[in-house]
């Protein structure tokens, strides 16, 4: 392996190392958290301490950080080492200025999006960032680089990742709309919602042990990459 491989590890090993012991943690919580409110409300004497609600919010906003962290990292080494990326267009002498400005700026718009939205409090402010924080994942990865598998999208890493981050950006910014609505119906958007990025994570860890074992190392794209991957065949 060479360096720039070892740098493709980065994504995986946080999200094995940070990211999934935060899920779990959270779901645990959450459930904890679930059953306090039920018991209660059936009159009921519970064990489970009232702290569980607060940590759950706070260890589910590490989360939402740790989740779109990792998805940009994912992003900056694809647009950067990935097939036809920034590397493989300047070697071609195909790597424009311009472009390369543009999605380094939208790292940094992306980034700056997020602070602003854990630091925001208004719903409006809360919906714009969150939406300013999705569009610049969407958007940085559509570049070229990026290993999507569009005619598998139901199965791809990219897309299921994308997916479960975006729904994490959701949860982030009504966080605060859960605790002020009387009707619960934010919270049982907010259950629904995490019950299926919760799935998603499921995939996650399917697809991207799939695409560790697919994606070439660097000394074996120049061969690789000229199979035909419909027929299955190399020659």
């Amino acid at each position: 392996m060479k360096f720039v491989d070892f740098i493709a590890l980065i994504h995986p090993v946080l999200a094995v190392v940070f990211v999934f012991p935060l899920i779990g943690i959270t779901s645990y919580l959450a459930w904890n958290t679930r059953q306090r409110r039920l018991q209660i409300a059936q009159g009921k004497k519970t064990q489970i301490p009232p702290i569980s609600g607060k940590n759950h919010v706070n260890i589910g906003r590490w989360l939402t950080a740790g989740v779109v962290g990792i998805t940009l990292i994912a992003l900056a080494y694809s647009v950067v080492y990935g097939s036809n990326g920034f590397i493989d267009k300047a070697s071609s002498g195909n790597l424009e200025l311009f472009s390369t400005f543009f999605i380094c700026l939208m790292f940094a718009f992306t980034i700056t999006s997020l602070i602003f939205l854990y630091r925001a409090r208004l719903p409006i402010w809360r919906g714009i960032f969150a939406t300013l924080t999705g569009m610049g994942l969407i958007v940085i990865g559509a570049q070229d680089g990026v290993w999507r598998l569009s005619n598998q999208w139901y199965w791809s890493h990219y897309y299921i990742g994308i997916a479960a981050a975006l729904l994490m950006i959701f949860s982030l910014a009504i966080v605060q709309d859960i605790y002020q609505d009387r009707t619960n119906k934010w919270r049982q958007v907010h259950i629904i919602l995490n019950s299926l990025a919760l799935l998603l994570f499921i995939g996650q860890g399917m697809t991207g042990t799939r695409d560790l074992l697919e994606i070439p190392l660097s000394w074996q794209k120049p061969t690789i990459y000229q199979c035909d991957f419909t027929n299955k065949i190399c020659e």
